[in-house]
């Protein structure tokens, strides 16, 4: 577990601080990954053209999850749903071994956990979480 749980990965995680719940957002979901028990709540803000403004997250869940709930807060501005989706999307396939690396910057200090069927559900809760506020729904676990 110790390539798994490397600093950059602590680092990432440690930085999922830096964006606290914004209380005045207009949309939120709470998500959770059953296999794991990881938890997120998720605010966003997006404008008239639906494109993410703002990014508040709380997460409970392994520093992977903690890790990818940053990269989709630090990346995620300008942003729609769609996009949003095609990143989850693409995300998912390369972590299954199906797809080719993602272009989601930062996903590259990732790669270990694609040995670790059981974590990537944390690792796609950030992005489910978000396409459900978005959407006006919860997320679906």
């Amino acid at each position: 577990m110790t390539a798994l749980y490397n600093r950059d990965i602590l680092s990432l995680a440690v930085a999922a601080a830096d964006f606290p719940l914004i209380p005045s957002a207009r949309h939120r979901a709470t998500a959770r990954a059953p296999l794991c028990g990881s938890r997120i709540v998720i605010d966003l803000d997006a404008d008239s053209a639906g494109r993410v403004t703002a990014v508040g997250l709380h997460v409970e869940a392994c520093a992977l999850g903690q890790a990818a709930a940053t990269l989709l807060a630090r990346h995620a501005p300008g942003q729609r749903i769609g996009e949003l989706q095609a990143a989850r999307d693409a995300i998912a396939a390369w972590l299954v071994g199906t797809g080719a690396a993602s272009d989601w910057p930062g996903f590259d200090l990732l790669a270990a956990a694609r040995d670790y069927p059981a974590r990537h559900g944390a690792i796609l809760l950030p992005f489910d979480a978000a396409i459900a506020a978005l959407a006006g729904r919860e997320a679906a676990a």
